[in-house]
């Protein structure tokens, strides 16, 4: 496997596993039963309940627009591998002891 290919596999991984990109598959998949459930049954005994609102299905398109939103943004702005690695490892420094405060301060 060559290295570019490694590099293609670790962002495709770096992107299914980024937290946008979950967030926005749950918004769509629960999008997409509140529209289905507002299209297909809605009844009048509901939209008496709702003030004459069929609330499933403007819920599963705003959600569904949220999805939009979460996954074109993961999506356009992937994570960078690379510079996380490098971000953790500059975090990890030993001997650094800035994060720790005054040894000799109390409490």
């Amino acid at each position: 496997m060559s290295s570019s290919e490694h590099q293609t596999s670790e962002q495709t991984r770096s992107i299914l596993f980024d937290l946008r990109t979950i967030i926005g598959g749950l918004f769509a998949v629960y999008g997409i039963v509140c529209l289905i459930i507002g299209i297909v049954s809605f009844t009048p005994a509901d939209a008496q309940k709702a003030g004459g609102i069929n609330v499933n299905l403007w819920s599963g398109i705003g959600m569904i627009i949220i999805a939009a939103i979460f996954l074109i943004w993961s999506f356009t702005r992937p994570l960078e591998v690379g510079e996380l690695k490098a971000e953790a490892a500059d975090n990890d420094q030993p001997g650094d002891s800035s994060d720790l405060g005054d040894a000799n301060t109390p409490g």
